[in-house]
């Protein structure tokens, strides 16, 4: 599966540097749109020493793990938003004749290198605020783990919102409202939310094991709302019921496809 995607991806991008300048300029339009997220917060930092209780290298290394998990997964899988329109064109009946897992072709679909752009820009606000926290090692080790599981959990959300595009065609926002809204909710301390909010994405829908529960395990921080010390370390718990779920939602609603007949 792994080999068909790189294949796949390699195809596409072999497609796109037919035009370079085009494609060196969509990756630094990327870098640049997504660093507007960035101003926003130093802008706010202009006017206040803490948000939620946090400080500005605070809040960049939640940034910065949010943005790694969130690009990541929009590069490598977001495509799969986009399955009720190959519903619609009946283009997805022919990934289910050939031989590759539709979800695996669904999401290499047009395969765009230049959101690698939003990839580097979010890691580099990760080093920098790194740089200036100065985190020892017994706490930096959550680092790549919590970046590994919020690749994971928004993959399995928008696994989850393709699954429900197999019943409800014109509903693609489904998923967008938690991938791409989590993705921009889950860019500041959650303390700045009300509580209810905050176990929603804890408990439901679970965007706080992103960078929030593990983040404040790196920051040593105390749970703003009190929540237990232990739900720093359920991130890969999480992640994958989350991607277990998502898997059975999504064979299910393959079993329920009815050709389009087109």
């Amino acid at each position: 599966m792994t080999r068909t995607y790189m294949l796949l991806a390699a195809t596409w991008i072999r497609a796109a540097a037919q035009y370079p300048l085009s494609m060196a300029l969509l990756t630094v339009g990327s870098f640049t749109v997504t660093g507007l997220d960035v101003a926003a917060i130093v802008l706010i930092f202009a006017h206040t020493t803490s948000l939620g209780g946090f400080t500005l290298p605070e809040v960049m290394f939640l940034y910065g793990t949010a943005g790694m998990s969130f690009s990541v997964a929009d590069m490598l899988f977001g495509n799969v938003d986009r399955l009720s329109q190959h519903i619609k064109a009946g283009t997805f009946d022919a990934m289910l004749i050939r031989p590759a897992s539709p979800f695996v072709q669904m999401a290499v679909d047009r395969f765009s290198f230049q959101r690698v752009g939003r990839v580097v820009q979010a890691a580099t606000v990760l080093g920098i605020a790194l740089a200036q926290l100065h985190v020892p090692w017994q706490r930096a080790w959550m680092i790549p783990l919590m970046v590994l599981c919020g690749v994971v959990l928004f993959t399995a959300i928008w696994a989850l919102g393709g699954a429900v595009q197999f019943l409800l065609t014109d509903a693609p926002e489904v998923a967008n409202a938690f991938t791409y809204g989590g993705g921009t909710l889950i860019q500041y301390p959650l303390s700045v939310y009300g509580a209810d909010l905050v176990r929603a994405v804890t408990f439901i829908v679970p965007l706080a094991f992103v960078n929030w529960q593990p983040g404040l395990f790196v920051l040593d921080r105390a749970d703003p709302l009190g929540l237990p010390y232990w739900l720093r370390f359920l991130g890969p718990a999480a992640a994958l019921t989350l991607a277990c779920v998502a898997g059975l939602a999504w064979r299910a609603g393959l079993r329920r496809y009815r050709s389009t007949g087109s």
